[in-house]
């Protein structure tokens, strides 16, 4: 039976997907992208449609809109007998809002599988042998996105604490909010030396990262060249 497929990408080195996710991909009649899907993922397939539907930081357009464009534009393809992977980067519920399309999927009866993909903190920590659990170190992991400096006090105030704790932070999306992020995590912490680790373009030829701590983040950033797509790691070093 065909089934629409929504598929997580990973971090963007092709030998990061699942095996079934490459097959998907390779099998696929027409592909719906993303904007951080890697021009190596894309071209594991050679004949199929490639539909570019992401967005990038700064777009301004209608996002309720445009999801809804996605949403109709994968049942249209399916309903025409077509095999479609709706790829998105990371993993599709990571952040990746596969929620929004699974739902109106399943209100309009249209079979679909969600297939996982690493998502980017989970990489970096890898690549970058940065333990984000560890015994007597930290148990957990809080995976929160910048917009958390726009949400209310106690929600980033409950974050800090969780770092203060001893546990792990990993924070998407976090480059430009930094300035709101890390003040608070300092008046919460009072400890400006907590690691922090600034992961670009992980797992991609230009991947690149800044380890500093709270008190020295914001200047090593601000010195450097460091490109979106970042993934922030805090509260752990990595094994040198």
């Amino acid at each position: 039976m065909n089934i629409i497929a929504i598929v997580g990408a990973g971090p963007g080195d092709p030998e990061l997907l699942t095996v079934k996710a490459s097959r998907l991909i390779k099998e696929a009649d027409v592909i719906f992208h993303d904007n951080l899907v890697s021009d190596l993922i894309l071209a594991i397939n050679t004949t199929g449609e490639k539909v570019y539907v992401g967005r990038k930081f700064g777009d301004t357009s209608d996002q309720i809109e445009r999801q809804q464009k996605i949403n109709e534009l994968l049942c249209a393809h399916y309903q025409k007998g077509k095999k479609v992977v709706r790829l998105k980067s990371g993993d599709p519920y990571v952040y990746g809002r596969a929620a929004e399309e699974a739902r109106y999927l399943t209100e309009k009866n249209v079979p679909f599988e969600v297939i996982p993909g690493i998502s980017a903190a989970l990489a970096a920590a890898n690549i970058f042998n940065i333990p984000i659990t560890e015994r007597n170190k930290s148990n957990a992991m809080l995976i929160c996105t910048a917009h958390t400096a726009d949400y209310s006090f106690e929600q980033l105030t409950g974050i800090a604490h969780m770092l203060k704790a001893g546990n792990t932070i990993s924070i998407y999306m976090g480059l430009k909010s930094l300035h709101r992020i890390i003040p608070k995590l300092l008046e919460v912490c009072e400890d400006d030396t907590i690691p922090v680790n600034a992961a670009s373009n992980v797992s991609r030829s230009n991947q690149e990262i800044i380890t500093g701590t709270l008190g020295n983040i914001q200047e090593q950033i601000k010195n450097s060249t460091l490109q979106m797509p970042v993934v922030l790691l805090i509260g752990a070093n990595p094994i040198r």
